[in-house]
């Protein structure tokens, strides 16, 4: 971490420069799971202020939709990307389809894989808010006072039984940047088939979070890995949309093969 300019005085720049972007290993939060990686995916990011000029000088703006390999070796650091998409504002693109073969060649670069880019017209049919669906935990009378991820919090059903398709969702999921400290808020959806899960522990292990360092990436991991360790499960999604900072946010997906290509389960919270 100690080459990450995050946190450090830097000067924006509006011109184009993808020397800004910044990668982070993923080796560096997936060694802490101690074992074999069980799941696919991708990091959803959306770029809210993305704009870059016309041939003619006009400014053009954009909603940006990234999806980032869940094994690419890297993670692109979220205010080196914030500088680099600024560094577009002031750059000439020939057209809309330019800029986005431009985009997406450097942060694949950055991260060691094939990263797509999709742009939304703001006057365009873009996806808004959707229900989450599913069994709201939040309302659960639970008390605790473990605000660091613990996987012995997580307990199985009683009776024990088997459930297809489960689907529950918090609220609640918070952790902190581990290089500004800064707090992330994250609406949490799990979908599973197996071992019925106890909403009350589930929930507590969701809270534990509250004041876990960890990038948004491997705060979806750990619940994955997690919950797959703790339980039989033949099934699993764990997928988070995290509220957004400097136009960015970004939203991890992981998934048993079996879900891999699944369409997504809602794509907008009211935080969003």
């Amino acid at each position: 971490m100690a080459g990450v300019e995050l946190g450090k005085s830097v000067a924006y720049t509006d011109r184009y420069d993808a020397s800004l972007l910044q990668p982070i290993p993923r080796s560096l939060s997936r060694a802490a799971l101690g074992t074999e990686l069980a799941f696919l995916g991708f990091d959803l990011w959306h770029a809210y202020e993305l704009s870059w000029l016309s041939p003619g000088g006009l400014p053009k703006v954009a909603i940006g939709e990234f999806r980032i390999p869940a094994d690419s070796d890297c993670i692109v650091e979220s205010k080196s990307f914030k500088y680099y998409l600024n560094s577009l504002n002031q750059t000439v693109f020939d057209s809309a389809e330019a800029l986005c073969e431009v985009v997406a060649r450097d942060v694949s670069a950055v991260v060691g894989a094939e990263v797509t880019l999709t742009l939304h017209d703001l006057d365009g049919d873009y996806p808004g808010f959707s229900p989450v669906a599913g069994r709201l935990l939040d309302g659960l009378e639970i008390e605790t006072s473990v605000y660091q991820p613990d996987a012995a919090l997580l307990s199985a059903a009683a009776p024990a039984t088997q459930v297809q398709a489960a689907q529950v969702f918090s609220h609640l999921l918070k952790s902190n940047c581990p290089v500004t400290g800064q707090p992330d808020w994250a609406t949490l959806w799990i979908q599973y088939s197996g071992e019925s899960i106890d909403d009350a522990s589930l929930l507590k292990y969701v809270v534990s979070f509250r004041q876990y360092e960890g990038f948004h990436e491997s705060c979806v991991e750990r619940i994955f890995t997690d919950l797959k360790t703790r339980f039989t499960i033949d099934s699993l999604c764990v997928y988070a949309r995290y509220t957004r900072r400097g136009g960015l946010d970004i939203n991890p997906i992981r998934v048993t093969p079996d879900l891999q290509g699944m369409p997504l389960p809602f794509v907008r919270t009211l935080r969003q």
